[in-house]
């Protein structure tokens, strides 16, 4: 140890100044000294190890002075910024130089230091390990060795540093900051994985045998390995799952996905923070401990709490062992009692909290409601009724995706200032606005997941960073557009509340509270100096329901009352802004796509009709200008590329634009402006909006294509193959030149419709994957019962059931429709009237030709009509063979009489636009007559785009290059990741062949199955035998349990034993009181039945008139004293 301490003594010693020479050199003796028995000059002893650490300790703390400089010290405004930590400084300088100086210290006294020493080297010193341990460190890493390599780090280090140097508000005493309270609105979504969740393989995952931990040890190979080294734990697949590292390997999956215990431990390194502060400002213990709960407190609204408790779901237990991590966490949930035999329910809303003494879940407040408070939209519900357990002057919403870092939760003092803070729109201005919001960045930790999920990062950044930014200054008309705002509580409670619920109207209930602050005069701020984490969507279905939940939210805005006000209370420049920052925004997708379908069947109806020049002179497009027009859309990426390169670099910057572009993002971003437009248009006209769950799993699983032909063949499929028909018929027949130069851009929006679902579907170009979604798809179409999954007739009702809610005007606005159909139907008829003048499509034999397709079309249809209408007295074997020779009939006779004359393609298509136009009339005039004919029609046309779908992803399936190509592009991204899926499929074929030789794998599952099912039978078993001797209520149950968060061999959490009740409920049915001021005590139902009768209302178990007092009697009871703090 001395000789490394020379060593490093050696390496850091600095060349000696005037000032250390005098701080080194010995006190002046003196005979007082001279008999001090360990003082210089006195007692000497000689000791090169002791030596050697000295000089390698005087150099560290020689090194450690230097740094620390005067600050200078500037008057702003008239305010000393900075004096007080000069004086700091200046108090640190002077004690480093005291202990360097100091006579009876470890720098000059031989004999004190080498006791000092042997006293370490026995380890009899109290502390001395963890010390020596960074001292080592210290001394002898080499600075490429400290360096943080994670990403990450990296990432969070820089920002950290960079705001810093930015605009903050000064800090105020801990003391003295705003209380806030943080709130997350939680359903039933991932608590915290188990070993089930982690090692569960399914046959559709991206690689037959990968699961979700093998994905993540892949997505993050230096943090597994750091891992394991830190519990000392094989990568064997069975020492992580042992009971001495089942539960930090289960934390260290979940904390790597979008789960709820993510979510819990970011947010509560805000108190980690602020207990540092304290003990910073010279609190300590119990003082500092109760100043952070006065300032900071954490509520997860957990909605269904209380029947998981019930139904023994895990899920309770995790929320449990959260509870018992961090005991300043609370959990409100909505409970719900039976009062009467008649079904009648009695809610509650009830706050949940640890207790450490009594080794369970204690109640701490239990709130009567007038009903069931979920009567609109359940988000923003769930937090409605859990803002009353919200203790802070702030308040924070915080979705259950996001995260939080303990950086951040150092400058929340700061933040939390701009509260305070006059208009920081108009710098000097006079006038006060009230700060009601206040907004920062998040940053997306999803995007390294798969390709897709890297779009919906650079998508945020481009929002959150660029879009918020403009919107906030100089355009002023920032709004509230999701978590993780700030709230000034009490300015938006009593002003219309931090989330409206109307069903359907406030499905995106997060802006309706920017309309509500706005609107009042208060200021919505944006600040770029905080951040929090957050995860997106990971896949395309996800990403799909996604915007569809927003555009459907967004088209209900546009008929609220909100808008309208806001409409009329703005003025002119900040109208135009908030139109295009809110519904103008959607409003452009919908004009943009209609624009596409426009502009396609007016250039193909002036080709059928040969109107393509003035006179006798052709119309001559500029192709090349055109095509350098349209290229301009490629400068909307320059505010990004900016962004990147200040961020991270020129190169990086430069490899961030080309592989999302190699990998597909302007398909995917046309894709989804169509989603946007099909959405929001059909919100409009048919209502419907709903909220549609994305899920937060990982997009690692293969779409079959009748899923995929379900979710996109009404909002892109369709139009995708409309446009198709068109740009070939336009090929097909126009006489101009510059064809590619016109419609680059159209086919670049054809493919992107047609095919981005197929493109990030992964293993779609795998042979045995491509056979198997045509067999799947085929059983799909032709299925006669069943649900929509299952049966195509029903999907098909579902789908078209909206255009029967549509009134009259709509109705004729949609037929314009059927009649581009028949005009250009019309058209290709025309062409074979003037036959010379029509080059590419010669007609001859016009009249006979149109007669004989004619009559086999009229066959076909009849025949199929017939069978439709008897349906119900031939049995279905009959019909499907009926079918299948009607079919194989037009088949046969309709490739004859194209290769006897080429022509009646072309006839072909002029009636397949003919019955196109035919059956959107029979839709929209909504006869059941005409349902038969318009579903046959819609059945033909599908199994038409569906092979045009399947053409091109056989062929590339045949290839096998392609799906390489695919996999590497969405989910390798190995170059700026570091996934490598290689490593990942060939850990898949080596678990597949061990599964092969051992045969054991399904067996253990299989144990810990059962086990898992006898626990909960055992706990189910438990409650019934109290139940029957009266130990526990039936209409409530043993909610409440001591947990224990010891894991066992299979990942699972203890069971919790049943336990009383400690909360305190109202007498009168009324509010709730305090249970914690000692006097009252907690009352169960019982004790409420009890009082109620005796006050004449009945117990709430009799079936007699009295039970009628239950909800209409309903009354808040006032509490005489104020409850302390929980």
């Amino acid at each position: 140890a001395g000789a490394g301490a020379g060593a490093g003594a050696g390496a850091c010693r600095l060349e000696t100044t005037a000032e250390e020479a005098a701080a080194e050199a010995p006190p002046a003796a003196d005979a007082g000294h001279n008999n001090h028995p360990h003082g210089y000059g006195g007692q000497s002893l000689e000791d090169k190890e002791r030596d050697a650490v000295r000089e390698a300790a005087r150099a560290l703390l020689f090194k450690c002075r230097s740094l620390l400089r005067e600050p200078e010290v500037k008057p702003l405004g008239g305010d000393l910024r900075g004096a007080e930590a000069a004086k700091r400084v200046s108090r640190l300088r002077d004690r480093v130089t005291f202990l360097l100086k100091l006579e009876s210290g470890f720098f000059w006294d031989d004999v004190y230091a080498s006791a000092q020493l042997d006293a370490l080297a026995r380890g009899t010193a109290p502390g001395a390990e963890p010390v020596l341990k960074k001292l080592t460190q210290l001394i002898s890493l080499t600075a490429a060795e400290a360096e943080p390599h994670a990403p990450e780090v990296k990432r969070r280090l820089a920002f950290f540093t960079n705001t810093l140097f930015m605009d903050l508000p000064r800090a105020p005493r801990l003391a003295d900051m705003p209380s806030w309270s943080v709130m997350t609105p939680y359903y039933s979504e991932d608590v915290t994985y188990d070993r089930a969740d982690l090692e569960a393989k399914n046959n559709e995952n991206l690689t037959r045998g990968v699961s979700i931990m093998l994905y993540l040890q892949k997505l993050y190979p230096r943090e597994w390995s750091n891992f394991l080294e830190r519990t000392k734990a094989a990568d064997d697949g069975q020492q992580i799952w042992s009971k001495r590292v089942v539960k930090e390997t289960r934390r260290w999956a979940s904390l790597r996905a979008q789960t709820l215990s993510r979510t819990v431990e970011g947010m509560m390194y805000y108190e980690a923070a602020l207990k540092l502060l304290a003990q910073l400002e010279g609190y300590g213990g119990a003082d500092a401990e109760d100043l952070v709960k006065q300032k900071f407190s954490y509520v997860v609204s957990c909605q269904v709490y209380g029947r998981m408790r019930r139904e023994g779901s895990s899920k309770a237990d995790d929320i449990d062992v959260l509870m018992k991590r961090f005991p300043n966490l609370r959990i409100a949930y909505i409970d719900s009692v039976r009062v009467g035999r008649d079904g009648e329910e009695a809610f509650y809303s009830v706050l949940v909290k640890w207790d450490a003494a009594a080794g369970g879940v204690r109640e701490c407040f239990r709130v009567r409601l007038p009903g069931n408070p979920v009567l609109g939209e359940g988000k923003p519900e769930n937090q409605n009724h859990a803002v009353i357990f919200t203790r802070g002057e702030k308040l924070q919403a915080i979705d259950m995706n996001q995260d939080g870092y303990f950086e951040e939760g150092l400058k929340i003092r700061n933040l939390l200032q701009e509260f305070d803070s006059a208009d920081k729109f108009a710098p000097g201005s006079n006038t006060d606005q009230h700060v009601a919001i206040l907004g920062f960045r998040e940053h997306i930790f999803t995007g390294s997941v798969s390709a897709l999920a890297n779009y919906m990062a650079m998508q945020e950044t481009a929002f959150v960073s660029l879009g918020q930014r403009v919107l906030n200054r100089p355009l002023r008309m920032r709004l509230h557009y999701g978590h993780p705002d700030l709230f000034d509580k009490l300015y938006m409670c009593t002003r219309g509340g931090v989330s409206k619920a109307s069903k359907g109207i406030n499905l995106s209930e997060d802006i309706f509270a920017g309309y509500n602050a706005t609107v009042r005069g208060g200021a919505v701020e944006f600040k770029e100096y905080h951040t929090v984490g957050k995860g997106r969507d990971v896949g395309l279905m996800q990403t799909y329901k996604f915007e569809a939940k927003l555009s459907q939210g967004n088209a209900e805005q546009t008929l609220s009352r909100d808008v309208y006000r806001m409409a009329h209370r703005l003025d002119f420049l900040r109208l135009l802004s908030f139109y295009w920052g809110g519904i103008g925004h959607y409003m452009g997708s919908m004009l943009t796509v209609a624009t596409l379908y426009v502009l396609v069947y007016i250039e193909a109806a002036t080709a059928l009709y040969g109107l393509e020049k003035i006179g006798f002179r052709r119309i001559m497009p500029i192709g090349v200008l055109q095509m350098v027009l349209a290229g301009m859309g490629l400068l909307q990426t320059a505010p990004l590329f900016a962004t990147i390169v200040i961020e991270r670099g020129i190169v990086p910057a430069f490899w961030e634009i080309a592989s999302l572009t190699l990998s597909g993002s302007p398909l995917y971003f046309i894709f989804h402006i169509q989603t946007r437009a099909h959405y929001f248009v059909q919100t409009i006209m048919c209502g419907g909006a709903q909220y549609r769950a994305t899920g937060r799993g990982f997009a690692i699983k293969h779409t079959s294509f009748d899923e995929s032909f379900r979710f996109f063949a009404s909002s892109h499929f369709y139009l995708g193959f409309d446009l198709l028909a068109g740009l070939t018929l336009y090929a097909a027949t126009t006489a101009g030149d510059q064809y590619v130069g016109r419609t680059w851009a159209l086919w670049l929006c054809v493919f992107a419709f047609l095919f981005t679902p197929i493109w990030f579907n992964p293993q779609v170009y795998e042979w045995d994957k491509a056979v198997a979604d045509y067999q799947k798809w085929l059983r799909w179409h032709l299925g006669s019962s069943g649900s929509a999954s299952q049966n195509w007739s029903v999907w098909w009702t579902e789908e078209v059931a909206p255009y029967g809610k549509m009134r009259t005007t709509q109705r004729l606005f949609l037929c314009t429709r059927a009649i581009v159909y028949l005009v250009i139907s019309g058209g290709i008829f025309g062409r074979s009237a003037g036959s010379s003048a029509t080059p590419k499509l010669a007609f001859s034999n016009h009249e006979a030709n149109l007669v004989r397709v004619s009559v086999l079309i009229a066959a076909l249809l009849l025949g199929f009509v017939c069978i439709e209408m008897l349906r119900d007295s031939v049995s279905y074997g009959v019909r499907r063979g009926a079918k299948m020779l009607l079919s194989i009939g037009f088949i046969g006779s309709f490739g004859y009489l194209i290769a006897l004359q080429s022509n009646y393609l072309a006839y072909t298509v002029a009636l397949y636009y003919l019955f196109g136009g035919l059956s959107v009339l029979g839709l929209l005039s909504n006869a059941s007559a005409l349902r038969p004919f318009v579903k046959l029609c819609n059945r033909v046309h599908d199994i038409v785009l569906a092979h045009v779908l399947f053409a091109p992803i056989f062929v590339l399936a045949v290839l096998q290059i392609p799906s390489h190509v695919q996999t590497w592009l969405l989910f390798g991204d190995a170059l700026s990741t570091g996934v490598v899926i290689d490593d990942i499929l060939q850990k898949a074929r080596s678990s597949q062949l061990a599964k092969a030789r051992a045969g054991s794998d399904d067996a253990e599952d299989l144990k810990v199955t059962v086990r898992r099912l006898e626990g909960l039978v055992n706990k189910q078993s438990r409650m019934l035998s109290q139940i029957a001797s009266g130990e526990v209520d039936p209409a409530r149950g043993a909610i409440f349990a001591p947990t224990s968060d010891e894991g066992s061999d299979d990942g699972s959490v203890a069971e919790p034993a049943p336990r009383t009740y400690q909360g305190t409920v109202a007498a009168d049915g009324g509010g709730a009181t305090g249970p914690m001021t000692g006097v009252q005590s907690m009352l169960d139902i019982r004790a409420l039945a009890a009082a109620s009768a005796a006050n004449g209302h009945g117990g709430p178990y009799e079936n007699g008139e009295g039970s009628e007092s239950k909800a209409k009697d309903f009354t808040f009871a006032q509490p005489t004293a104020m409850p302390p703090r929980y």
